[in-house]
């Protein structure tokens, strides 16, 4: 497989940031970042600055275009958003009715980092809004790098599994809300498998099927095995500053699933084949069953959280 990294949450001058438009393309480029998002605060006035930067001055990078809508009630991110939609009139009571609206213009809709905090250090950064539809949603930022690892991500990557365990069909991004030239060695970034189509297309379709991996470097992929009943799981090299693949470490996966989890290493140098027979004892609730993998190196701590999988459905029931 041939990946792309993403880095899906980033601002200019336009909005609140110190670095312009052109900045932002070049500190992208240079940190061979193969598309990055413009999310500004409430405008999409930079739009046609960074597409006339991209037709003057070719770089290679590519530009999704978005917007962050930034309310009292917490934010919603945007991408591949073609037009500004009004949101005077959100209800934080409703918000799928914004949701659905952004998602109108073929848009991607997301929540940004859920559990900022709030009052009275940043009105509006917590997600406060009453989602009782989260299928509303695509997608939910599971880390947002400048926040607190325990107090803002690890409430959200919860609530993000919570939902996945639960039937609930939304991807995971990671963003680093970006509002300066702030260092991308070990934080997360989105990654979707390279297709040859457009980058908007190509985030739509990896975002809307789940298939996205929140990443430092390394990305746990997994293949189904139909003839032996089988999922091969490998790790591969994100090619991401910071976090190499190393042969040397001790590397842990875990698949979470509703019933439980199963734990086992794993090695860089050769695949790791898993029955479904074995995962079938952790097989509760929805069916296809949802299986979570995720990536750790060392131990289980969250600080050892390397990747998180796409979500695997699998039909367990009955084995």
């Amino acid at each position: 497989m041939t990946f792309l990294r993403l880095e899906l949450h980033n601002h200019t001058t336009e909005s609140d940031a110190s670095i312009t438009c052109g900045e932002l393309l070049d500190y992208m480029a240079e940190n061979a970042v193969d598309a990055f998002a413009l999310t500004d605060h409430n405008t999409i006035s930079g739009h046609a600055k960074m597409e006339t930067l991209l037709k003057n001055h070719p770089a290679p990078v590519q530009c999704i275009y978005g917007m962050e809508y930034t309310t009292y009630y917490g934010h919603i991110l945007c991408l591949n958003l073609p037009e500004y939609v009004p949101w005077d009139s959100i209800d934080p009571g409703n918000p799928e009715l914004i949701f659905r609206q952004i998602r109108k213009t073929g848009a991607l809709a997301g929540i940004a980092h859920p559990f900022s905090f709030g009052y009275p250090f940043a009105t509006g950064c917590r997600f406060e809004m009453h989602m009782t539809d989260y299928s509303a949603a695509d997608f939910i930022e599971i880390f947002n790098n400048p926040e607190p690892l325990y107090a803002v991500n690890l409430p959200a990557l919860t609530l993000w599994e919570k939902l996945v365990l639960e039937g609930i069909h939304i991807a995971a991004t990671s963003g680093m809300d970006l509002h300066n030239r702030a260092p991308f060695e070990g934080q997360y970034a989105t990654f979707i498998q390279k297709q040859d189509t457009p980058i908007s297309q190509a985030l739509t379709e990896a975002v809307r099927s789940g298939q996205t991996w929140v990443s430092k470097g390394p990305l746990l992929t997994a293949r189904s095995i139909p003839q032996e009943q089988s999922i091969l799981f490998e790790i591969q090299d994100g090619k991401k500053t910071g976090c190499p693949v190393d042969s040397g470490k001790k590397y842990l996966m875990t698949l979470r699933m509703p019933g439980g989890s199963l734990t086992t290493a794993i090695s860089p140098d050769s695949p790791l084949c898993i029955s479904r027979s074995s995962l079938a004892v952790f097989a509760q609730g929805p069916e296809p069953c949802p299986v979570i993998p995720k990536l750790y190196e060392e131990n289980q701590e969250l600080e050892s959280l390397l990747c998180v999988s796409p979500v695997l459905y699998l039909p367990l029931a009955g084995r």
